[in-house]
């Protein structure tokens, strides 16, 4: 029986739509050979969408969102716009706004080293042996989101947490490393800050509920320190709004290139599906974007929808390619193949690979 899903497009700004474009020729070589059926609603966010109609996140695209199954999303952001403190809206306004919308709480990015690709670490290859993390960083509260007061010579930013916006985050974490190796760390700052000592109550307070998992305390000075130093010590790492941000930025440089990192937003209801790294503006139209991270988004979209056959192969066919060096100019500089080449070899890997037992299709 074939299985239907709708999906929101939001291409963006900059290399978005360059890369969004190879992550759906992945997902209909997908689609033909299952047998799946794909909708896709384009709409518009970030950058263009203020050209077009001077919202960052206009209705019509908060209602496609709203029905859809899931939402891939490319990169948002414009130099126009960060380069001019004055300007009222902004692309980032967008960004910040589906996600309170559709309570988008839980960031998840997945953080693996390709052995193939261990060498354009900024770190030793040998200090990345057995790295392989999951972080979960909180998307919707904290200093973001908390009230704000600017004077001509006073600024402040509250950072504010309700315990169940902490909670709900934490008992993801706790599943997931369930799942990995029954390792979960924690970051934050509650030698300091009181929004910090809460999160550490919640997940004390949460251990009993998941007796197997062995949970360890860092600080995010101390965090930032050792994803230096031992990045393999990582399973599954929980924090605040900031602190996330902060840390998965820091961890998405450990594989060689920010073009290899995926990420979902997960809400009670919708799941939004991006590439860690941003619009990449210089690169725009020069069809030298790596799209890897982008597919790599749709593979973690297919495993929510229950779809793991689908989904290994997609990661199958991403690990040829980096094992045979059929990579963008981020990763290699002689012989090095175009954004849409790249998308291509994925596509095509997936439609000739026949050699495996797929089950019943969905």
């Amino acid at each position: 029986m074939k299985k239907l899903q709708n999906i929101t497009v939001l291409k963006g700004d900059g290399i978005g739509p360059e890369v969004v474009d190879q992550a759906i020729k992945v997902l209909e070589a997908i689609s033909d050979k299952y047998g799946h059926n794909f909708s896709y609603d384009e709409q518009l966010m970030g950058a263009i969408a203020i050209d077009e109609t001077g919202n960052p996140l206009p209705d019509a695209t908060i209602s496609s969102c709203e029905k859809a199954d899931a939402i891939l999303l490319g990169a948002i952001g414009h130099p126009k716009y960060d380069n001019d403190p004055n300007a009222i809206v902004r692309p980032e306004q967008g960004l910040l706004k589906i996600r309170k919308t559709l309570g988008l709480f839980a960031n998840i990015r997945p953080v693996r080293i390709f052995d193939n690709l261990r060498h354009l670490s900024v770190l030793k290859p040998e200090v990345l042996l057995g790295v392989d993390m999951v972080i979960y960083r909180e998307l919707t509260g904290g200093i973001y989101f908390g009230k704000k007061e600017r004077s001509e010579n006073e600024a402040s930013d509250m950072c504010h947490y309700h315990r169940y916006e902490i909670e709900r985050i934490v008992r993801l974490a706790f599943e997931e490393a369930g799942r990995r190796r029954n390792k979960l760390c924690l970051i934050d700052k509650a030698n300091v800050l009181d929004t910090s000592r809460l999160w550490r109550d919640v997940v004390q307070n949460m251990r009993d509920d998941f007796p197997d998992v062995k949970v360890d305390y860092l600080f995010i000075d101390n965090a930032a320190m050792q994803m230096i130093l031992n990045p393999s010590q990582f399973d599954v790492i929980v924090t605040s709004n900031m602190f996330g941000d902060i840390i998965s930025d820091e961890a998405s440089v450990l594989g060689g290139s920010i073009g290899l990192l995926p990420s979902s937003s997960a809400g009670d209801k919708a799941r939004l599906y991006e590439p860690v790294h941003g619009s990449f503006p210089q690169a725009t139209g020069k069809n030298t974007a790596n799209p890897i991270a982008t597919i790599l988004s749709v593979e973690m979209m297919l495993r929510d929808f229950g779809l793991d056959n689908e989904a290994d192969e997609i990661e199958e066919a991403v690990t040829y390619c980096i094992d045979n060096n059929l990579l963008t100019i981020d990763l290699i500089k002689e012989k090095a193949l175009l954004c849409s080449q790249v998308g291509d070899q994925i596509a095509n890997y997936i439609s000739s690979n026949t050699n495996k037992d797929y089950g019943v299709l969905i």
